[in-house]
């Protein structure tokens, strides 16, 4: 009789590989000046790539937080409960210097190196969140000197302090955010939390917040309103001595993706908040914070794409049918070598990024203008084409893409976070539009930028021109908003890969997103192109 239960032609886990071996983030690292931090953006790629590291990622996915709003004798304790793995994860992103550390380091290419581990580190993007707020935090906190010097060093320490105490007592801080209300979400000025001041110089907070992640953060940055207007507020979980300050947390979300990260909905019943930056003032307080934000769903996105695609081409390599590899099918070619371009070109984007966001914070102004505008676009393309991509990449596994087993799903739960975060698509796109009205210098810089690859391909050259007479009229720009915004985030893309990448992928690139010979899906590129290069750089170590 024979076996029914023999087990056959199934792909082996991709584990033991280094999830830093991308050759166009290898690439960008060097050029964007952190080639120094090579071996340890290495190093936390082959333990990303352990199988260790993914179990903690998939037991902090699979049993998420719980909360606690009362101990067993009916106290309140407001507290979020977390399973070792979550920690663990937290604790290697934090001594990996992921969370607010560059704000500490002044070699130039600190956040470019903080970028790629970032990226490399794609094991739960839950926790990412958490640290992605603390990185963010720093520079905000900075328009009140005092509070900046009290706790800029905790929050940039590389060490992972659990517990809620005296945020001076701890040797390491982490950081939140409390800003959108259930009647405005991205409109944060609708918000009606308000601030009455202290004769002591702090503030009393009392308002209900709709999303407020990572709720066992030691800090938190909020908006309230006072008499002046919208203000910014850093709101501490203990105060100073030890009390509990006044947070109480109503539930926790049940979130399509991201559920190792409690998202929960609060309400500030006299809390006690210290103010950052001017009264009135607190929009442009958090200007800043939403740049290293918005840089992170980019980096977020990418890293998705880029995990979703190896998790394929892996698959493919080993999986037969039709009496081939899949990987040697030409139609399964074509899918795979599409993906690669898409990542490609959110992956080199993203690098430029992170080295305008590096220069841009160390005072050049001609990066920060390109930083400003290039960055918006970027988040609202490449957060975009995220889900479709990682959705065709699931597609490659057939079946088992959509078993949670495979993980591959769960990278895809998480894609449609990273275009909501910091400003949903149409939020993005009007704020693109935004800087070029207010801040007519991020436009010179961006098509500075484009101008730098003109005369290497004619179909790019062909874009720049199609961008430049968009341009020009202001006739139904919001209409035309998303249309703007995908030809400049193309633009930026075809720049960075006619320059860097290898001809190959820019080639594919202009012939398709540019020169539009390509079809509605993933797998429609034309004939002629040169798919080997292409395929073996999306190749997992």
């Amino acid at each position: 009789m024979s076996d029914t239960h023999e087990v056959f032609n199934q792909v082996p886990p991709l584990v033991g590989h280094n999830t830093a071996a991308d050759p166009a983030l290898l690439e960008g690292i060097e050029r964007e000046g952190a080639g120094w931090a090579l071996p340890e953006i290495e190093a936390l790629g082959r333990l990303a790539g352990s199988e260790q590291a993914q179990e903690w990622g998939r037991l902090a996915e699979r049993v998420p937080p719980r909360l606690h709003t009362h101990d067993r004798n009916g106290r309140r304790v407001d507290e979020v409960e977390y399973v070792p793995a979550y920690h663990q994860l937290m604790q290697t992103a934090v001594e990996n210097g992921l969370h607010a550390a560059p704000w500490a380091d002044d070699r130039p290419g600190a956040h470019v190196a903080r970028a790629a581990k970032f990226y490399a580190w794609n094991v739960d993007a839950g926790h990412g969140c958490p640290i992605s707020m603390t990185y963010a935090v720093v520079p905000a906190l900075r328009a009140n000197p005092e509070l900046a010097a009290r706790f800029e060093p905790l929050l940039t320490n590389r060490e992972y302090d659990v517990g809620l105490r005296d945020p001076e007592t701890k040797r390491g801080l982490i950081a939140g955010m409390s800003m959108t209300e259930k009647q405005g979400g991205s409109d944060v000025r609708a918000n009606t939390t308000t601030a009455t001041a202290q004769s002591d110089g702090t503030y009393v907070l009392r308002g209900h917040k709709w999303f407020t992640s990572a709720p066992m953060s030691d800090m938190f940055l909020t908006l309230a309103q006072t008499p002046a207007g919208v203000t910014c507020f850093l709101v501490p979980r203990v105060l100073s001595g030890g009390e509990r300050n006044a947070m109480r947390f109503m539930r926790l979300k049940d979130k399509l993706g991201n559920r190792s990260n409690a998202s929960s909905e609060i309400e500030y019943d006299a809390a006690v908040g210290w103010l950052v930056g001017e009264e009135g003032k607190g929009v442009k307080t958090i200007v800043e914070m939403v740049n290293m934000t918005r840089l992170d769903c980019v980096i977020g996105s990418s890293a998705g794409m880029r995990t979703a695609l190896t998790t394929a081409a892996h698959h493919a390599r080993h999986r037969s049918a039709f009496g081939d590899q899949l990987i040697d099918q030409p139609a399964m070619r074509n899918v795979l070598a599409d993906l690669q371009i898409e990542s490609e070109a959110a992956t080199t984007a993203m690098m430029r990024l992170a080295g305008a966001n590096d220069r841009a914070i160390r005072g050049d102004g001609g990066e920060a203008a390109l930083r400003r505008i290039a960055l918006a676009v970027t988040k609202y393309y490449v957060c975009k084409r995220a889900p479709m991509a990682v959705g065709e990449a699931l597609e490659c596994l057939g079946g088992n893409g959509y078993i949670e087993d495979f993980d591959i799903a769960r990278v895809y739960r998480e894609m449609p976070l990273m275009s909501i975060w910091e400003g949903s698509g149409n939020v993005a796109a009007l704020d693109a539009l935004r800087a070029m009205a207010k801040e007519p210098d991020t436009l010179d810089a961006f098509l500075a930028e484009a101008d730098l690859a003109t005369g290497a391909d004619q179909r790019y050259d062909d874009a720049v021109d199609r961008l430049r007479k968009e341009l020009t009229s202001f006739d139904d720009i919001q209409l035309r908003a998303r249309r703007i915004v995908e030809q400049m985030a193309l633009v930026f893309q075809g720049s960075q890969l006619l320059r860097h990448a290898p001809a190959a992928v820019a080639n594919a690139f202009c012939a398709t997103r540019l020169g539009r010979d390509w079809g509605g899906a993933f797998g429609t590129l034309p004939t002629g192109l040169d798919l080997a290069p292409i395929i073996e750089r999306a190749l997992p170590e």
